[in-house]
């Protein structure tokens, strides 16, 4: 009988929708636009999703419009027995808020494959028994190791070659 709120409901959003109903969870999503032909209920806003959810997924995208969009309000709606679960981008959640949160337990538990300022992780974070942190291989598939494999290669041919890097690291 427990409930998962997906916030984005994309492709990935379905897909983590499609599991937990397979467990007998309950879904809800929110993300801005209805998506149409689900059978999953849509909330108003994020913070109803959280209201109404034991588990909350973040699965929507990063940028602008998203930044912080799991703040305070929304772990606080999410509750000293939820766990917020972020597998998107980690600038969607407000680091210093979660980790306030499941300091004083206004949020019972997060799981985080990614952070806010990848690869570093707050030794807060690394500090609290409420969380889990995994170094963003939730994508791991053995097409996107070969795909990131490939795009290694080609780094390395464009950085030999003169070229400028496909993926630059400052």
């Amino acid at each position: 009988g427990k409930v998962c709120g997906v916030f984005g409901f994309g492709r990935i959003g379905q897909a983590v929708a499609a599991r937990a109903a397979a467990f007998g969870m309950r879904t809800r999503y929110f993300q801005p636009r209805a998506v149409d032909g689900v059978a999953v209920v849509r909330c108003a806003s994020l913070l109803e999703l959280a209201r109404a959810s034991d588990y909350l997924v973040v699965c929507a995208p990063g940028g602008a419009a998203t930044r912080h969009a799991v703040d305070a309000e929304v772990m606080a709606a999410l509750g000293s027995e939820g766990t917020l679960v972020n597998v998107a981008r980690g600038s969607l959640v407000d680091q210093d808020a979660l980790i306030a949160a499941l300091r004083d337990g206004t949020l019972g538990m997060a799981a985080l494959d990614v952070f806010d300022n990848e690869p570093h992780v707050p030794p807060a974070l690394r500090e609290l028994e409420n969380v889990v942190l995994t170094p963003h291989v939730g994508s791991l598939t053995v097409e996107t190791r070969h795909a990131m494999g490939q795009l290694v290669v080609d780094n390395l041919l464009a950085h030999f070659g003169g070229q400028p890097l496909l993926t630059p690291v400052p």
